[in-house]
């Protein structure tokens, strides 16, 4: 049976995109039974290490880990994620297929220009996806978002808002070392991991972001538009 009506879709220039950002929010929701999406636009095929075989392989262990309901990827060109009318339309596509409630894409400002292109067409898409004159792939209806927020790759931003992921900062790690060909060098023929750092640099920022909001770990995002908070007292009333 298809997967629709996802309550989130987290769009990402490369496979691991996503899980650097947001893996612990993914991780987090899906143990609470809402259905997450993962749409990667390229496939690294210029990554410096691994093959893109093995980079498919990786993303599908560690969409797994996280709990993520379906992953796809556009095959659109690395390093080629320039803002063009196809590319937008394949990711309005992508929207219109699974309906989801929230997206998110990497923030603009970030040192790898795909991250920035990646965001900037998803904001084209998702204002596209529900115009009900533009066209796109198959015979999905007009969609509207409900927002569009950005998650961090390699920046350490001032967050509009962070997400408690205590319990899931350990889940976040397993799915970053899933892409051992990223993250994890071998010194000798016995294959003795050496992760490279990066890792335990995104751990600390997530401590950082969860020591400002009196937390222990915390994703932060931003978003353009306000954010709408029912509930100021935690209380629940």
């Amino acid at each position: 049976m298809e997967i629709t009506n996802l309550d989130i879709l987290a769009i990402g220039a490369h496979a691991d995109d996503v899980e650097i950002g947001m893996g612990g929010t993914i991780a987090k929701y899906a143990s609470i039974g809402k259905n997450i999406g993962i749409c990667d636009l390229t496939k690294a095929e210029l990554s410096s290490n691994g093959t893109v075989e093995l980079r498919l392989q990786e993303a599908k262990t560690a969409a797994d880990l996280l709990g993520v309901a379906v992953r796809e990827n556009l095959n659109l060109p690395d390093r080629g994620l320039y803002l063009k009318d196809e590319y937008i339309r394949k990711v309005a596509t992508i929207i219109r297929k699974y309906r989801p409630k929230l997206i998110f894409a990497p923030f603009m400002e970030d040192r790898h220009p795909d991250h920035g292109n990646c965001a900037r067409i998803v904001e084209e898409a998702a204002f596209s996806a529900g115009i009900k004159k533009y066209k796109t792939e198959g015979n999905y209806e007009p969609h509207k978002i409900s927002a569009l927020h950005f998650y961090m790759i390699n920046g350490q931003h001032n967050p509009d808002f962070v997400i408690d992921i205590s319990g899931y900062m350990e889940i976040k790690k397993k799915s970053l070392q899933a892409y051992k060909s990223q993250f994890v060098r071998t010194k000798d023929s016995f294959e003795t991991p050496l992760v490279n750092g990066y890792i335990e640099s995104v751990e600390a920022r997530e401590r950082l972001y969860g020591k400002d909001a009196g937390v222990t770990f915390a994703e932060g995002f931003l978003t353009k538009a306000p954010l709408l908070v029912s509930d100021l007292l935690g209380e629940g009333s």
